[in-house]
């Protein structure tokens, strides 16, 4: 399970997901100075650590290194929603209070993925 990703963190890797290509750190510096007072070594060293942590992979490029995701933000989400709910005393009490708190566009959105589960795990039945 992934350690949810802390603010700044969470501000590159949103770039980092955005972008869906491969980063510089200067790059990301300039849209992260857009909203707040950022140093360029902040940035290195967050993207450093992303990328120990295992969040994104990177390549040299002459000095520096262009950084690209490992994953997913909706593969992050999915191991935070599945986390925090696998540690419930009772999941289906959990799931319940999750659902009322679900705008109706999150709810329409949460049927057309059950519909597409449904559809792969027929789909899946067949083949075997």
């Amino acid at each position: 399970m992934p350690r949810p990703l802390g603010d700044l963190e969470d501000a590159v890797m949103t770039r980092v997901w955005e972008w869906n290509r491969p980063v510089t750190v200067r790059e990301v510096l300039e849209d992260l100075q857009k909203e707040r007072s950022i140093a360029y070594t902040t940035v290195m060293t967050v993207l450093d650590n992303l990328h120990q942590k295992g969040w994104v992979r990177r390549e040299a490029e002459g000095r520096a290194y262009r950084y690209e995701a490992v994953s997913t933000r909706a593969a992050y989400s999915a191991a935070l929603m599945n986390e925090a709910w696998s540690t419930s005393d009772n999941p289906a009490a959990a799931l319940v209070a999750f659902f009322g708190m679900m705008a109706p566009e999150q709810r329409r959105s949460l049927r057309d993925a059950l519909r597409m589960a449904q559809v792969d795990g027929q789909a899946e039945a067949k083949e075997k």
